[in-house]
């Protein structure tokens, strides 16, 4: 199984990626550099880390989303290929065209970093089929333009499709309906403004970000 980290100028998070993903798998994942044209061959799944790309410049994720690898990802899920994106990586994925709807400033115009509790909406979806019963996750959140917006008939597609796979209890930053993660209609693409990578070591705060990833590598 080969797993790629895609690193932007300003990501942040894209160790914490890499070392979620090589804890899980036992394997280090490939560090790709935006400029890149494509990705390496027979890579199974992607993540666009958490970060501030570009400086957030234009529209947090919007720089980014041009970027020649994204193009290369665009293209690569279209066919099939697993792609989760958290906090700018969920930016950068509705900038990108691969999720509906837009991350804004937060409501509170104040930038939120703490652990999140968040209900699960769908557990048979890809990203958290591991979850068992379990209602609840806790996850690390960072962020100043999380606050998730779309149209009604947007947020009703959503909704009724089941693509709505994470919601905030106790919402942080305005996100319409609570939400906090969404999948495309096929379900291999992914995207959620907290820290599940930041959530697979318990001396680092909790392990609940775990079963995420155990999730999507297990169904590859």
């Amino acid at each position: 199984m080969r797993t790629a980290v895609i690193v932007f100028p300003a990501s942040n998070c894209d160790r914490d990626a890499a070392f979620a993903l090589e804890k899980i798998t036992g394997i280090a994942p490939e560090m790709v550099w935006h400029r890149e044209t494509s990705l390496p061959k027979n890579i199974d799944f992607v993540v666009l880390p958490g970060g501030f790309s570009y400086g957030d410049y234009l529209r947090s994720g919007a720089i980014a989303a041009r970027s020649p690898i994204v193009k290369d990802i665009v293209e690569k899920a279209g066919k099939g290929l697993a792609v989760a994106g958290f906090c700018n990586g969920f930016q950068i994925l509705t900038e990108a065209g691969l999720l509906p709807g837009a991350l804004m400033r937060n409501k509170g115009l104040k930038y939120v970093c703490r652990p999140q509790k968040l209900r699960i909406t769908n557990k048979t979806s890809r990203f958290t089929k591991q979850y068992g019963a379990r209602e609840e996750v806790i996850f690390p959140i960072a962020h100043h333009d999380g606050n998730y917006f779309a149209d009604d008939t947007t947020l009703n597609m959503l909704e009724k499709e089941g693509r709505v796979v994470f919601k905030y209890t106790g919402n942080p930053n305005g996100s319409a309906r609570d939400i906090a993660g969404i999948c495309n209609r096929e379900g291999n693409v992914f995207g959620m403004m907290p820290h599940p990578e930041r959530a697979v070591d318990a001396l680092h705060g909790g392990t609940d970000g775990i079963d995420l990833f155990k999730s999507i590598l297990g169904t590859l």
